[in-house]
């Protein structure tokens, strides 16, 4: 689990505050497996500090905290950044609990008990529709450890270095970092880069990760892993999962 740290790196930063560290714990897990960098915290006080060292992009708020009521913390994030998105979390599905977190400024409401993808998901949602308002999309800069992907320049950058791809070869990395760590078989990638399931298809795959390899990975620590008899993963350098 990613504590704080006064870094501000492109990767998309998510404070989650809630009093229960089990449910903080996976909560941080699932949004690092959707590619974001989460930023625990226990109670409103260490929010509020938590949110003045990482500047987050969005918020998952505990509308029941030990300290401060999460309505507080909600209107002293509001203060401080009106258009920060926040995502309410509560035990207490009655209606008026709901009105009175989107009345301080909540964008979205979800109750417990829950699924970490409807969190993911809304959560991604807020983080759309915030980036659009400023005329950019959540999307246009995908960062995994020292690898950067600008999609809208369609540049890629490891360690700084520029790397040249061609557009097959930067559509198929796309599709690795908006799902890192996780396995995506041929048939999942002829899909969704090719759109195509035709005969063959498992060696043009393979042709497209070897040439990819060689430029993303060539003379660094791997990222890009075979895990055989199901597909491949791209993971940040040292991740060994």
């Amino acid at each position: 689990m990613t504590g704080t740290s006064g870094s501000r790196t492109g990767r998309v930063r998510v404070l989650i505050v809630d009093d229960e560290p089990p449910l903080t714990e996976v909560l941080s897990v699932a949004v690092a497996e959707a590619g974001w960098r989460p930023y625990p915290a226990l109670d409103g006080q260490s929010a509020l500090k938590t949110a003045r060292v990482c500047a987050p992009h969005a918020v998952v708020l505990d509308g029941m905290l030990p300290d401060l009521d999460g309505l507080q913390v909600l209107r002293r994030l509001r203060y401080e950044n009106p258009k920060l998105p926040v995502l309410m979390l509560t035990a207490r599905d009655a209606l008026e609990h709901r009105l009175d977190g989107l009345e301080a400024g909540a964008d979205d409401y979800v109750t417990k008990p829950f699924s970490l993808e409807e969190v993911v998901l809304r959560l991604r949602g807020l983080l759309r529709r915030a980036a659009a308002a400023h005329g950019r999309t959540e999307d246009s800069v995908r960062v995994l450890g020292d690898l950067v992907l600008a999609a809208d320049t369609r540049e890629v950058r490891r360690a700084g270095t520029p790397i040249q791809l061609t557009a097959k070869e930067f559509d198929l990395l796309g599709l690795f970092l908006d799902h890192p760590r996780q396995v995506l078989s041929k048939a999942q990638i002829l899909d969704r880069v090719w759109s195509s399931s035709f005969d063959g298809g498992g060696n043009l795959v393979e042709v497209y990760i070897s040439s990819l390899r060689r430029k993303i990975d060539r003379g660094r620590a791997p990222m890009i892993h075979t895990v055989r008899g199901l597909g491949y993963a791209i993971r940040a350098a040292g991740d060994g999962r």
